[in-house]
Order: C-alpha cells, then sequence, then structure tokens
C-alpha cells in the first residue's frame, strides 16, 4: 500500500446527532441518485442503536483481519433485498392530487409495501432502541460512512488492485475501470460499507467527497449537517479540532476497532439523563444508555480489552461533564468551545 503523506479524519459527536437524515439526503442527492443500482445505497447513513442497522445485522455480518493479519473472506455477501430491503415509492399522486380531482386515497403508503417477517428496509428500526418501559427507554442516533481505514480490509481483499488508498490524502477508493465486481472488498470490509451496483457489476462506496477535500471544502454531510455534529481535517495537522478532540482531549473513539482496520472516523460517545427507579418514580445514578452497550460498540484499538473500553468511556463522560460544569461556572473550556462550535470554519479544517 502506498505510503499515506497525510489522512483525512472526521469526528462525529453522538450528543448532538438529530436524526434528522439531512446528510444522508444530502450525500444521496450528490451521489447515488442518477445511476441506476444505487437506489438501495446509501454512502452515508444514520442507524438508530441499538438497532440491526444498515445493511441487516452487518456487526455480524464478518469482515475485517483475523487474529495473523490475515483478511477474513468467509463471510456470505449481503442480499440487496433481504440485507438492505426493496426501495419503493409513495403513492403521492393518489392522496394529493395536484394535477386535481378527488383524492382515490387516504393516506401515503409506500408501493409495493414492505411487509412479512422479513420485510426491511434503511431506518426499518427508526426510534425503536431498548428498554423494558418508559423508565429506562433509550436509543441514540449512529451516522456512518466508510472509514477510510488506515488499514483497509477491503484495499487487502481486492485482487485487482482496485481499490486504493490515495497517498495524498488517505482517502480509500474503487478505481472503476479495474473493478470487475468480484465482491471481495464487500466481504472483507466489516463495516459493510460497500455496494454491490447490480447493474453496472461493480462495486462503490463513499469517495469522502473527495473533489471538494482537494479543494479544501469540506463533505457534503459535514457542511449540510442540521446539529454541526461532525469536524472534518487532517489527523497531522495539530491546530485541527480533529486532532484536538481525538489526540489532546481524547473523547473521541473508533468503532469496532476490533476488526484491526483502524478507522478514520471517531465517536463521542452520548451522555444519557438517568433511569427511574420505577414509573413516574425517582431517578437513579444509573445512565439511561448503558456503558456496556457502548463499550461493545466503541473503543481506542483492537487490543482493548472489554471492561478497559468501559473505564475509557467512564473517563470521555467525566471529561465533558467536568469542562461542561467550568463553562456553567463562569470560566473558559476549550472542548466545549470546540463541541459548540458554529462556524464552519471551525468545523472544516482541510
Amino acid at each position: 500500500m502506498a505510503t499515506i503523506q497525510k489522512q483525512v479524519r472526521m469526528v462525529f459527536d453522538l450528543n448532538k446527532c438529530l436524526g434528522c437524515h439531512t446528510c444522508t439526503m444530502a450525500c444521496k442527492t450528490m451521489w447515488t441518485d442518477r445511476n441506476e443500482g444505487q437506489m438501495y445505497m446509501y454512502w452515508n447513513n444514520v442507524e438508530t442503536h441499538p438497532g440491526e442497522g444498515y445493511p441487516r445485522k452487518w456487526e455480524t455480518l464478518g469482515g475485517g483481519f483475523d487474529a495473523n493479519g490475515n483478511v477474513i473472506l468467509s463471510a456470505p455477501l449481503p442480499e440487496i433485498v433481504a440485507s438492505y430491503g426493496a426501495a419503493w415509492e409513495y403513492n403521492f399522486d393518489a392522496v394529493l392530487k395536484a394535477g386535481g380531482g378527488s383524492a382515490t386515497a387516504g393516506q401515503v403508503i409506500p408501493i409495493p409495501s414492505p411487509d412479512g417477517s422479513n420485510a426491511y428496509a434503511s431506518n426499518w428500526q427508526e426510534d425503536i432502541g431498548a428498554g423494558t418501559s418508559p423508565s429506562d427507554a433509550h436509543y441514540f442516533y449512529l451516522p456512518r460512512i466508510c472509514n477510510h481505514c488506515s488499514n483497509p480490509a477491503c484495499v487487502a481483499a481486492c485482487p485487482r488492485g482496485a481499490v486504493y488508498k490515495r497517498e495524498e490524502d488517505g482517502i480509500v477508493l474503487i478505481d472503476q475501470s479495474r473493478c470487475r465486481g468480484y465482491r471481495y472488498c464487500l466481504k472483507g470490509c466489516p463495516y459493510k460499507k460497500i455496494y454491490w451496483n447490480p447493474e453496472e457489476k461493480k462495486s462503490q462506496k463513499c469517495i469522502f467527497c473527495y473533489p471538494r477535500i482537494e479543494q479544501g471544502q469540506g463533505n457534503f454531510c459535514v457542511t449540510q449537517c442540521a446539529g454541526r455534529i461532525r469536524w472534518v481535517g487532517y489527523a497531522q495537522n495539530t491546530a485541527s479540532n480533529v486532532y484536538k478532540l481525538v489526540e489532546v482531549w481524547r473523547v473521541g473513539l473508533r468503532l469496532h476497532p476490533e476488526f484491526g482496520t483502524e478507522p478514520n472516523t471517531f465517536y463521542i460517545p452520548p451522555l444519557s439523563p438517568p433511569t427511574f427507579a420505577s414509573p413516574g418514580g425517582p431517578v437513579t445514578n444509573t445512565r439511561r444508555i448503558p456503558t456496556d452497550t457502548l463499550a461493545k460498540l466503541f473503543g481506542d484499538n483492537a487490543q482493548q480489552t472489554h471492561a478497559e473500553r468501559v473505564a475509557r468511556i467512564e473517563e470521555i463522560f467525566d471529561i465533558i461533564e467536568t469542562e461542561r460544569a467550568k463553562v456553567k461556572a463562569g470560566s473558559s473550556s476549550e472542548l466545549i468551545d470546540i463541541l459548540v462550535s458554529v462556524s464552519e470554519t471551525d468545523r472544516v479544517q482541510l
């Protein structure tokens, strides 16, 4: 693999994600709503967690590297309809009658309607989450793009050398002229962020908006984010807020680092309000989103134990709450200033 001169990184503050999907629509509109075979592709998507994600149960589909550093290619390929869901249209014409006449349907419904025990689609489990009652119900939103990993399994898996990592910024791309659609990259990617285009018979994925990056502009998912939850910059730029969040304040963690691919996307884990001891009863000292649940998702590296992940997440919560308290008391905090940054120049530093 080429020597990477500098590496792009993105940080997501999950405390601020609204679940509005503006990032997803910005990405979809820009990159995957024109060509045949891309209907089901969401290079950027936002999942509700706990939940099965997109594609369905992607966390269990395999890929990544084994203990000896060999890419794992034994996983079955996700099926478009079963794993992602068949695309549908809505009966707007029947309900809205923009051309005049009387409505022939009383409500907007998807056609064909996804039903049956195996029905699924993007955001099929939106806002369901977990918990046994309103006293402990919880969920959070998890935005996902290609992680543009430092040790990408998709690059290691491709026998054609079609998947490559750019020297100038570490962005992982697929050379469409070299791709033969073998889909080893899809098997190898443990995050299942590579999609198969059945019309073009090629693999396709998030390109990190590289034409914009080359001009010093932010990704569409970053600049269009209504909650301003994302920061983008280079890992080597010690003055960037991405660097400060990950390396100085150490509040960003990788998603499933145990897969061994060294993702370059980082997540600030979500704080949550306390549970109630009983419906309408007194609050407890227990967070609604169990730290154990978060530790199954986030960590620093592949070697970290689950107990170490739990400790790191609690450490991050302590850091954020301490800095919040400083600001509440009238002092200043570099961390909080970064987290509440409203200017795009504070969130896009390329």
